[in-house]
């Protein structure tokens, strides 16, 4: 389980408890349950009682990768992940319009299909906040894209409301990139505090200040760039994350002999 469906953004109330009966009835018959993060695994256990010692963390894998070069103009935002209500994109744009007498430019890359309606009020608050020059919606990227995309880039920004673990933001650890990051979900333990400035998840007052302040000082990028750098160093890589599944695999098999 990446993470619950349950705690997507955009369910009512009565939905979300529909979804963890759902889902609960699905992961008791389950004999282990494998997740991404120690943060679901303590949702597992709170809301589907299902008991720690059926749970297994298998963190995603992350693959070493050469330090970002930034870029050679405006200094260049970058936000990973489909647009979709849980990414809270209007959050990040609401931000970067109050900020928008200093020099910055932000590339979203990320699926447009999967939730239509929020690409298309996207779209139109890029427009009433005429950013449309400086925001691109680049879509959906290949892997050798994304890869330069990331090394010119300068800030990797998360907006996001919620993250059963955060693939994009140890991406961006793993490039050494100074990172901005709503704590939202799993983020708070995915990302250590030395490597970004964190913000309330919907806070677009308080995402706007700390996207001034690692924009205007060089000094703070430097510093949480060492520190992303060094954190993605310990990164388990997706052979890491294999061998642990084959264990839990080999473990549940040998037991039911």
């Amino acid at each position: 389980m990446h993470h619950p469906r349950a705690f997507e953004a955009g369910h009512k109330p009565a939905r979300s408890r529909e979804l963890i009966e759902i889902e609960k009835k699905a992961l008791l018959h389950a004999v282990r349950v494998i997740v991404t993060s120690p943060f679901t695994a303590r949702k597992l256990e709170r809301y589907f009682a299902i008991p720690a010692a059926r749970i297994f963390v298998a963190r995603p894998g992350t693959e070493r990768a050469a330090r970002a070069k930034g870029s050679n103009g405006p200094l260049s935002l970058l936000a990973v992940g489909s647009i979709t209500p849980r990414k809270a994109y209007a959050t990040l744009i609401k931000a970067l319009s109050s900020i928008s007498d200093i020099a910055w430019r932000l590339r979203i890359a990320g699926s447009k299909y999967r939730a239509p309606e929020t690409v298309t009020s996207l779209e139109e608050l890029i427009n009433s906040k005429q950013l449309s020059s400086r925001v691109e919606l680049l879509g959906e990227v290949d892997d050798a894209s994304l890869n330069r995309i990331f090394h010119e880039s300068d800030v990797f920004v998360s907006s996001s409301l919620y993250e059963g673990y955060g693939m994009a933001l140890t991406e961006a650890l793993s490039r050494g990139l100074p990172i901005v990051a709503a704590e939202g979900g799993a983020v708070v333990e995915t990302v250590p505090d030395g490597a970004a400035l964190k913000v309330p998840p919907g806070n677009s007052v308080a995402l706007a200040e700390a996207l001034r302040l690692i924009i205007l000082d060089r000094g703070i990028r430097k510093h949480l760039s060492d520190e992303a750098w060094h954190a993605g160093r310990s990164l388990p890589s997706w052979n890491d994350m294999a061998e642990s599944i084959a264990r839990i695999l080999r473990e549940v098999a040998f037991a039911s002999r």
